[in-house]
């Protein structure tokens, strides 16, 4: 899940509890200690989602399926895969709006320092509904890893399985939605 399904999952709780679940993959280590209480719970939620989701029996069917030189990197694409059903089936412009809010708030981890300026000034949570913008978005994430880019290579493959992608995000959402939204 990227940031979209997990707002989406965490809208529920406080702005603190959203601030947490949408940053979360920022922040290293298990000591949240020095996170107010509310971000903490969140960064938690985030991870039980991931945990949740990395080994559903759709996303395990997917990985095993895709080309086996990019399998490695298709979670990572996944996660951007469901924020684009999510955008273009379910778009909600007050949630887009709150996490703009949210992050905008406050500082981002370093990790995330750079992405989150561009992310509000692109409306990157709105854009996710094109599947063309949440390709690129894949492929310059794979741009900053260590390599060949294993992401861009695999866009191919994701428009090729569009369909079946589809597919199992409707059987997995509401499984995740059943279980996550408090």
């Amino acid at each position: 899940m990227n940031f979209l399904a997990h707002a989406e999952l965490a809208r529920h709780g406080s702005d603190d509890f959203l601030r947490g679940n949408l940053i979360a993959d920022g922040v290293k280590g298990q000591q949240l200690g020095d996170w107010p209480a509310a971000v903490a719970e969140g960064i938690r939620h985030h991870r039980q989602v991931d945990a949740a989701i990395d080994r559903h029996p759709e996303v395990l069917a997917l990985r095993a399926s895709a080309p086996a030189a990019q399998r490695r990197f298709v979670g990572i694409a996944l996660d951007l895969v469901w924020d684009h059903f999510l955008a273009a089936r379910h778009h909600d412009r007050q949630l887009v709006a709150r996490c703009y809010r949210v992050l905008g708030g406050a500082p981002a981890p370093d990790r995330l320092g750079r992405l989150v300026p561009a992310m509000i000034e692109g409306d990157w949570l709105a854009r996710y509904a094109d599947f063309g913008f949440t390709c690129r978005a894949i492929a310059g994430i794979g741009s900053r890893l260590r390599g060949p880019n294993r992401l861009a290579e695999l866009t191919p493959w994701l428009d090729d399985e569009y369909p079946r992608l589809e597919a199992a995000f409707v059987r997995l959402w509401p499984e995740m939605q059943a279980r996550f939204s408090g």
